[in-house]
């Protein structure tokens, strides 16, 4: 029989794996980047109420938390919006790659956010991955547009990752879930109604797009956020931190095997990704390393 960390890591594993398919997903549903997150956001906010139901987890919060919650959502919708629009632009290599600088932009806007030192060798790598991404602009020029979201989106990222670990440790993760996701879905709605407006061609989705749209807010939003939260019970921060960087790895190999000559890319970009991820886990090493100490 296998123990709970045994379980917990294979777990892990298969979380970050759904993860990497949430980019193929994006290729896969037609709908352009803004619907497709609406979409997301909002079954996703029905899946986490139906799982806060069962657990009978209270909903009430201070109104000034809460509406830091929803403004926090602003930020994940964004975040998401850019991501697909790289995929969309570009494709799913180009934005794995470039969405790998992350735990980078993260290395930058914690110390201005917490007030810290900025760590010098976190520096010196952050000029490795500018090198990395020097040769992927190089080779794929024609990628421009795509490259240049994925990067909007790794900065993102970062910035909703420092804004949630303030959240998370006075606040229920699933209820910040919940609520950022409900954030997301009100501002993109007002955006909406502001521009283009809800019309019926809107709401009009192709029984493909249903179903993969149902898998993304389901099993790879809802359940990997949640799925996410109970495995850090019996892991330690360092093999969360490494497995998590095997997403970029999973969702590219996927992409290849899916997509096959859409995904081709040239020698040189796969140079150039493996420069950005390799760094990126040598930092989460370093650093792991160090709080251990």
């Amino acid at each position: 029989m296998l123990n709970d960390n045994t379980k917990s890591y294979l777990h892990l594993h298969w979380i970050v794996f759904i993860w990497g398919f949430t980019a193929v997903l994006g290729r896969l549903i037609t709908l352009d980047a803004l619907p497709l997150v609406w979409f997301r956001m909002l079954f996703a906010v029905g899946f986490i109420f139906i799982y806060i139901k069962i657990k009978k987890v209270p909903l009430k919060l201070p109104k000034k938390v809460l509406l830091k919650f929803l403004v926090a959502g602003l930020v994940i919708a964004l975040h998401w919006f850019t991501f697909f629009r790289a995929i969309k632009v570009s494709n799913v290599s180009i934005t794995l790659a470039c969405l790998s600088t992350g735990a980078f932009f993260t290395s930058i806007i914690e110390p201005i956010f917490f007030n810290k030192k900025v760590v010098w060798y976190e520096i010196l790598f952050g000029l490795v991955v500018v090198f990395g991404l020097t040769i992927i602009f190089n080779v794929e020029g024609k990628y421009m547009e795509g490259i240049i979201l994925a990067l909007t989106s790794a900065f993102l990222s970062a910035s909703f990752a420092v804004i949630n670990s303030k959240f998370v440790k006075d606040y229920e993760p699933t209820i910040i879930s919940y609520y950022e996701l409900v954030g997301g879905v009100l501002f993109f709605s007002i955006f909406i109604l502001g521009t283009s407006g809800f019309d019926t061609k809107f709401f009009q989705l192709t029984s493909h797009d249903f179903m993969y749209l149902m898998i993304l807010s389901s099993v790879c939003t809802a359940y990997a956020f949640i799925a996410s939260t109970a495995v850090m019970k019996f892991l330690s921060p360092y093999t969360v931190m490494l497995t998590i960087n095997l997403e970029p790895i999973y969702g590219i190999l996927l992409a290849v095997l899916i997509f096959k000559d859409k995904e081709q890319m040239s020698p040189a970009f796969y140079v150039g990704a493996a420069v950005i991820l390799i760094t990126v886990i040598v930092n989460g090493i370093i650093k792991s390393r160090h709080k251990a100490s």
